[in-house]
């Protein structure tokens, strides 16, 4: 039990030291054309404020440093309810301090969207969530954790 115990938290720590060391310094508006640049069919739609952030948590304590939406182009934007900058039409970009910060609302969006009406993909590299549109196929939803992974290092 005690070498079990032994294995997961250097597991853990490994795992931790890999996040803390893939970072970036762009604001969530520059990750998203990063994402165009890597071949995603993606356009900015919304580069939130501390005022338009529809989560309240822009600039905040835990909160994230900046937040952007982007559509895709291959989801038919008259299928999805929504308005502009739902993840829905495309995906979002959080931004925050440091990568145990985006781990927990990495964390905490997964344990939300358990729910099939609410359900999206979610990566994250370093300091920096990607949140993908349900409407997108698994094939396409994994590019987009692919190009992260280079926009993160």
């Amino acid at each position: 039990m005690r070498l079990l115990r032994t294995a997961v938290v250097l597991s853990l720590a490994a795992l931790l030291a890999a996040c803390a060391s893939s970072t970036t310094d762009k604001d969530a508006a520059a990750v998203v054309t990063a994402l165009a640049e890597q071949g995603l069919p993606v356009k900015l739609s919304v580069a939130y404020d501390e005022s338009t952030d529809p989560n309240h948590l822009l600039g905040r304590p835990n909160g994230y440093t900046s937040k952007a939406a982007f559509t895709d182009s291959r989801i038919d934007a008259s299928q999805v309810a929504g308005d502009k900058g739902d993840v829905g039409l495309g995906g979002g970009v959080e931004v925050f301090d440091d990568a145990a910060t985006a781990e927990k609302r990495a964390e905490y969006i997964k344990a939300v969207a358990t729910a099939p009406m609410l359900a999206e993909y979610t990566y994250i590299a370093g300091n920096v969530v990607v949140r993908v549109s349900k409407h997108i196929t698994p094939t396409d939803a994994k590019a987009y954790e692919d190009a992260l992974a280079k926009i993160a290092q």
